[in-house]
């Protein structure tokens, strides 16, 4: 691959040494709607291409390893992964952990909060897939609690959040709201008014603070909009704005 063709993973600094990434849509051999690193295997993209995205963005991460992935259901269940998984079998659910050298756990988005974590000391990571319904379900929590039953311990374990939907580009109605202030009614700091009816939320941070309450021993947020954020981004709520009709997926990555 050519430099510009090679697939550019942001990293978050708490996550070193750690083998991760957050990558974007740029760097694969897509076309069209999903130019040009979209891996999102339920897209009516090319297999052939999807495969080749899945590849460039492993081998950006973590070079000769097996990626796994989930058939992501917006949920708050959280698997261990102790071998490889066939694409045909993934599980359903949406978040992974792992102790497994060779292992690089990915979670799929198109504006929903991926979640990489580790424990470098015990040699444990997790990879989490947080849209609204995931978080305010507690996905991150049952990553914790997965990763802490395999040996690590949550005041280790560092977090990171990577690029989602900002709070600037999510406009909710009152039924969203609603639902976030029943389960918390601390939940409305998360929500800023817009036009009559509706509000902006920050699911950047709202999964922040939920990883903070639970004890994770440091929190990084990237900051970065994948709605605003074209060019470097797939989003699935700019599709639709946009009445496009279909968006691709971006894949984080994480492994030992």
């Amino acid at each position: 691959m050519t430099p510009a063709q090679t697939p550019t993973p942001i990293r978050a600094k708490s996550l070193a040494p750690i083998p991760h990434g957050f990558l974007t849509r740029t760097g694969g051999v897509s076309t069209g709607a999903y130019a040009s690193l979209n891996t999102g295997t339920g897209s009516d993209d090319s297999p052939t291409a999807i495969a080749k995205n899945r590849r460039r963005a492993t081998d950006a991460v973590l070079p000769a390893a097996q990626l796994v992935g989930l058939y992501q259901i917006h949920s708050a269940e959280a698997v261990t992964i102790t071998a490889p998984v066939d694409d045909t079998f993934r599980p359903r659910a949406d978040a992974l952990v792992t102790d497994r050298p060779g292992l690089a756990l990915g979670i799929l988005t198109a504006d929903c909060a991926p979640v990489l974590f580790a424990d470098s000391e015990a040699g444990i990571v997790g990879a989490a897939h947080a849209g609204w319904q995931g978080a305010l379900g507690g996905v991150t929590d049952a990553t914790l609690l997965a990763m802490e039953a395999i040996g690590a311990r949550r005041d280790r374990i560092v977090a990171a959040v990577g690029p989602c939907i900002a709070r600037a580009s999510y406009e909710v109605d009152t039924g969203f709201l609603r639902r976030f202030c029943e389960a918390d009614p601390e939940n409305e700091r998360f929500f800023a008014d817009a036009r009559t009816d509706h509000y902006q939320f920050d699911l950047e941070a709202y999964v922040v603070n939920r990883l903070a309450a639970a004890g994770v021993g440091r929190v990084e947020a990237l900051g970065r909009d994948t709605y605003a954020e074209d060019d470097a981004f797939f989003s699935y709520r700019r599709a639709t704005h946009r009445g496009e009709p279909t968006y691709g997926r971006q894949i984080s990555i994480i492994g030992l």
